[in-house]
């Protein structure tokens, strides 16, 4: 347990995990090139001492390998975590129900941390300031990508209290900064700071709102984990239990909602329902993709208050792998018995980081009877997030469901299209661009497992990849047992399924049981394939069974949508950094005392 980020910190520097660059450094995108450049590389995490035109350092990377957020979460290992709630539970695999579920109940409160304590004074509020004197443009908020609208707090810890019953949520809703005292509030249409908005606006009140940025990091954590929807719990309870102690909250000095005691910043103010929404983005977010401009509340800062000598923390998210990456195989981990309670087959579930969390998702199952994978499927798309779920691979126990390309082959070795995958829809994620509508679109299940003879059992199926493929003008091709992928330059509607048909009938599809199509500006690596196309599909009208040369193959359309095809929603841009930053960036990098990164020739970096 760290008391507070600076213990963090301390502690990484102690283990040789932080780099502290004492050089200037800005925080329009060039700290965003040097952090991306850590996080892929599993490099430390950064401590900004000096950034131009701010008055306080930035830390960032502290989420940035799995060992390093599981040291923040007080842990040897992420899988522990999982092993914290079974133990708690008292769950033995493949058993649960109701009466494991009510088990839980009387226990809550012999849980030594799980309520947080009331402090009467706080480090975080040893520097006050209201009104006029609060200027957001003293914090060193990013700008992290070039086409972003503006900067973006990127780490805060949203409290709010529902109007109603007083029920508190602590939530993590990037922050784009508009002027000195007001943001943009990311409160999309499923979040639960959302659903105290809309009650605010119904009941025609301000809603109070308390942002804190630091403090414990199971703390920040806590504010990204999808807690199941408990009265009386919620992610100060959560990160109390993980902690081992209560989280110290103060009142806050201008809003009746309680503060962590330790953070190093704390926002104030409220969002007033009655006025109108303000534009947001775009912003370079997690899917890789920029969030285009919506509408949004405005939050207005009527107070700061922080620490002397306050540390700002940030993250940076866009094209996979990034820290989100670890603080969702930590909710992976920690959820995993919950689901097992549910769904007690499932042996183990992975979401790969190509997936970006709701793309994608491999399931492992002890299968007794036939159609189980579809029963496990479908109860995972109706567990909480995992309803943004896109892509659902199950497979049988035993498999190893990472890394994810390989997990996807094994199943394909088990799975006839067509036979074997089922199409449906539901709610997606409001951040996928791809699908039919916002927030809603369609969904793909692939069944990996062996096949039982009512199913129509196991068809001989021996995977390959070919050494030589058809010459075609403007494609790039690459092979894989199994798997055949093709990108090229999409200019009219119906291309990639001429070109589909073109690819399977030719002898080269012999073997091959999945094609995945996608534009040319995506290299021929797996996960950069696969996270570009499970970004761009829309299982229901891009994924097709095509004839192949030894039967049936899935062909994944992931090309950009057309209007001439239909689709009339924007599509948004990659993200991409900025030449002119890159090559500052590498000119800059021996002397702001970075180490050198792995693949990266000397002359490149200095």
């Amino acid at each position: 347990m760290y008391r507070n980020l600076k213990a963090f910190i301390d502690d990484l520097e102690r283990r040789g995990e932080l780099v502290r660059v004492r050089e200037e450094v800005s925080c329009e995108l060039e700290i965003t090139e040097i952090a991306d450049r850590m996080v892929k590389t599993g490099g430390p995490a950064l401590l900004f001492e000096r950034v131009e035109g701010r008055d306080f350092p930035v830390f960032i990377g502290g989420y940035g390998s799995a060992e390093r957020t599981a040291r923040a979460m007080g842990v040897p290992s992420l899988d522990a975590l999982g092993e914290r709630v079974a133990k708690l539970m008292d769950l033995n695999p493949g058993k649960g129900g109701l009466k494991a579920v009510f088990s839980l109940l009387p226990k809550l409160g012999e849980l030594k941390g799980f309520f947080p304590r009331r402090v009467s004074s706080a480090p975080v509020q040893e520097v006050v300031l209201r009104g006029e004197q609060v200027d957001l443009s003293r914090l060193p908020v990013l700008r992290c990508w070039p086409l972003d609208g503006g900067p973006f707090i990127t780490l805060p810890l949203v409290i709010t209290k529902d109007p109603e019953t007083g029920e508190l949520n602590l939530g993590m809703y990037r922050m784009q900064v508009l002027d000195r005292r007001s943001t943009a509030m990311h409160w999309q249409l499923h979040k639960v700071g959302r659903r105290h908005y809309d009650k605010a606006k119904k009941l025609g009140k301000r809603l109070e709102v308390a942002v804190a940025l630091g403090g414990d990091p199971i703390l920040t954590y806590a504010a990204t984990a999808p807690v199941p929807p408990i009265p009386g719990v919620n992610e100060f309870n959560l990160a109390g239990f993980l902690r081992g102690a209560g989280v110290e909250l103060a009142k806050g000095v201008t809003v009746d909602l309680p503060v962590p005691a330790e953070a190093e910043f704390v926002l104030e103010g409220y969002v007033d329902p009655a006025e109108e929404p303000v534009v947001e983005g775009p912003f370079g977010d997690h899917t890789g993709f920029y969030t285009l401009e919506d509408l949004y509340p405005r939050f207005h800062v009527t107070a700061v208050t922080h620490r002397k000598g306050a540390v700002y923390p940030a993250t940076i998210v866009g094209r996979p792998p990034m820290e989100d990456a670890y603080l969702i195989e930590a909710s992976e981990r920690l959820f995993l018995p919950a689901a097992q309670l549910i769904l007690p087959e499932v042996a183990d579930y992975h979401m790969p980081p190509a997936g970006v969390a709701h793309n994608w998702v491999n399931v492992a199952i002890k299968k007794a009877y036939p159609g189980q994978a579809y029963k496990v499927a479908n109860g995972m798309f109706g567990l909480g997030q995992m309803m943004f779920a896109k892509v659902m691979v199950v497979l049988d126990a035993g498999a190893e469901l990472k890394p994810g390309f390989e997990a996807l082959m094994e199943a394909l070795k088990h799975a006839v299209p067509g036979r074997d995958t089922l199409v449906s829809r539901g709610p997606i994620d409001v951040l996928d661009h791809s699908s039919r509508s916002m927030g809603y679109g369609g969904k793909l299940i692939l069944d990996g497992t062996r096949k039982l003879p009512e199913e129509g059992g196991e068809v001989p199926f021996t995977p390959r990849a070919h050494p030589s493929l058809p010459p075609l003008p403007g494609v790039r091709q690459k092979q894989w047992p199994g798997v055949w992928a093709a990108t090229f330059a999409k200019t009219a509607a119906g291309q990639a399924r001429a070109l589909a048909e073109q690819l399977l009938a030719t002898p080269q599809s012999a073997g091959i049981r999945l094609l995945l199509l996608t534009d040319d500006d995506t290299a021929l690596d797996p996960d950069e394939l696969l996270w570009a196309i499970l970004n761009n599909i829309d299982p229901e009208r891009d994924a097709w069974v095509l004839p192949g040369a030894e039967g049936p193959v899935l062909v994944l359309d992931g090309t950009r949508k057309l209007a001439e095809e239909g689709f009339e929603r924007r599509w948004p841009p990659k993200i991409v950094m900025s030449p002119e930053v890159v090559r500052r960036v590498d000119e800059r990098w021996e002397k702001l005392g970075l180490p050198p990164l792995p693949g990266r020739a000397p002359e490149s970096v200095g």
